[in-house]
């Protein structure tokens, strides 16, 4: 069985909305080989509308780090407004959601992970689907901006599975469902 594994970057303060501006100036190669593992045991990903139409107008074209798996990896898109989905290897999932990311966990492959996505990792965790949730957590206060879990939620209880500090102040935190 597959596991699903959510990918957050997320400030002091709980935003993970657009991280290019908050957290690029923490990046080196201890965080590259930590973000480079995650995508080394996945073979898929899993993506909202938003962050999959994000993704589509930004990584086609791109040489740098980590496009080539952007551009090549099987992307299976949730969403009940699109029709099509044309990036390179995408598949748009149908009928009933939860029963098609189980469909897909079921199956042979590496892990199935998400990058951003935020509404669509909230509903994930909510319907159990979520194997482990691996947060990057940065030394910095963002002050406003989408976080992942609203003031007023679901209750998700979790258990730290591991955790690694880098030199830059950024600590690496996965959780696996209580």
């Amino acid at each position: 069985m597959r596991k699903l594994v959510a990918n957050l970057f997320i400030s002091l303060d709980g935003v993970v909305e657009a991280p290019d501006k908050w957290s690029l100036r923490y990046w080196n190669d201890e965080l590259g080989r930590a973000v480079g593992s995650g995508m080394a045991a996945a073979d898929a990903m899993l993506l909202g509308r938003v962050t999959y139409e994000g993704f589509a107008e930004s990584w086609p074209g791109q040489e740098d780090e980590g496009a080539e798996f952007m551009n090549s990896v099987r992307k299976y898109v949730l969403s009940s407004t699109l029709s099509d989905v044309s990036w390179h290897n995408s598949v748009l999932l149908t009928g009933d959601p939860a029963e098609a990311v189980r469909e897909l966990k079921a199956g042979p492959g590496g892990d199935i992970m998400t990058s951003g996505s935020t509404v669509a990792v909230r509903w994930l965790l909510a319907e159990g689907l979520v194997d482990e949730l691996n947060l990057l957590l940065y030394p910095v206060v963002v002050g406003h901006g989408k976080r992942l879990f609203p003031e007023e939620g679901p209750n998700f209880p979790l258990v730290l599975k591991k955790s690694a500090t880098f030199g830059n102040g950024v600590v690496q935190l996965t959780y696996v469902p209580a």
